[in-house]
């Protein structure tokens, strides 16, 4: 294939939120993937401070791009589709891309806000849209949204951070009522961990809610589980697939940050153990899950499976899941039959397929002749 009719792919990475590390992580294994017969590689990275850099190389390393990249703006305008320079001219070309692969965690990228701009700028894009994208970074809405189709979820309570600065002693009573400790305390809208706390006693509440309130508009507080962790990859528009389960086997106390990308000695036990029933039930239940939030494209939803019962419960969707070539995502396909660089295609084209089918969709409404004049007066 000449290099004429590769597909140009801008790899969005870095970004706003407390993730920004584990983007460039997985960016750079998604680039890595990309075939080089059909796909040029665009690296588009954002700073912390929100500034968007682009690089003409895929072989420089993404931490120099946001040092030395080129300054530019994605418009929200269609018919432009292409990504200006901050300062026009000769030496400063516009940055032209086919389909934008969004590797960004968290806030001011995983959350919709980004996936809106790509929409109005007229791009495809991977992964889930505007809304699925927002709910599924705000654990309350989304955990309510799976209530509402009767799939069962830890025992919860949100709080918001403005509710709980104002009525302290208020919100730590009704905690203390809902609740027995452990409870795990934690922002309602980040992923990765950032700011939760595993609290075991009344004592430890409070300090526990101002990190997670230092965090986002709204807490999570739930009830603790001792439970096995089992986590499903999904992957398809209309035609969902789930992947065989994986189970995480923390060497803390619980799954936080640290134990994610900071130390040694969790493991990933791929396939999970467990019974052909149980694996059916987790496939079925994290379908309807995505389904549950208008998912598409891709993502990956966390179980609890409680040890003392065998309930499972549906702990959270990531729609833009870790993509390191030891994350869970990437490696649960591969053991279900589709290796990364597959996967990383099968992705580009759902984008595609679904940029086709919004097409098809009519925005406005073709008036009959004088009923402009008409409504104009």
């Amino acid at each position: 294939m000449s290099s004429a009719k590769r597909l140009r792919v801008g790899v969005l990475f870095g970004g706003r939120s407390g993730e920004h590390e584990v983007s460039l992580a997985s960016a750079a294994s998604v680039i890595r993937a990309l075939d080089p017969e059909k796909y040029e590689a665009v690296p588009i990275g954002i700073t912390k401070d929100g500034r968007w850099l682009a690089s003409g190389s895929a072989q420089k390393m993404l931490p120099e791009v946001l040092k030395s990249g080129e300054r530019v703006m994605l418009p929200p305008d269609p018919s432009a589709a292409v990504l200006l320079p901050l300062a026009p001219g000769e030496g400063h070309p516009k940055v032209a891309v086919d389909v934008m692969f969004p590797v960004l965690h968290g806030t001011f990228g995983e959350d919709g806000t980004v996936q809106g701009l790509l929409e109005l700028a007229g791009l495809p894009y991977v992964g889930a849209g505007v809304l699925a994208s927002a709910v599924g970074m705000d654990k309350d809405v989304q955990k309510r949204l799976f209530e509402q189709d009767g799939l069962p979820v830890v025992p919860f309570l949100a709080v918001r951070r403005q509710e709980w600065e104002r009525e302290r002693a208020a919100i730590l009573k009704l905690i203390q009522k809902k609740f027995r400790f452990p409870v795990f305390v934690k922002p309602a809208t980040l992923g990765s961990s950032v700011g939760m706390t595993r609290v075991k006693s009344a004592r430890a509440l409070p300090a526990a809610m101002d990190l997670a309130a230092e965090f986002a508009l709204k807490i999570i507080v739930e009830r603790a589980v001792s439970a096995r962790e089992i986590e499903v990859s999904l992957l398809g528009n209309e035609d969902m697939r789930a992947s065989i389960p994986g189970e995480i086997v923390p060497h803390r106390e619980f799954y936080d940050y640290a134990a994610k990308y900071l130390e040694e000695g969790t493991r990933l036990e791929i396939p999970a153990r467990l019974s052909k029933q149980q694996v059916a039930k987790f496939q079925q239940y994290a379908v309807r899950a995505f389904r549950a939030i208008d998912g598409a494209g891709m993502a990956r939803c966390d179980f609890f499976l409680e040890r003392r019962t065998g309930k499972i419960y549906v702990n959270e969707l990531n729609t833009i899941p870790g993509f390191t070539a030891i994350s869970m995502y990437p490696k649960l396909w591969e053991a279900s039959g589709l290796p990364y660089p597959q996967l990383i295609d099968r992705l580009i084209e759902l984008a595609l397929e679904l940029h086709r089918e919004k097409a098809r969709t009519k925005y406005s409404v073709e008036l009959p002749a004088g009923a402009a004049g008409a409504l104009e007066a």
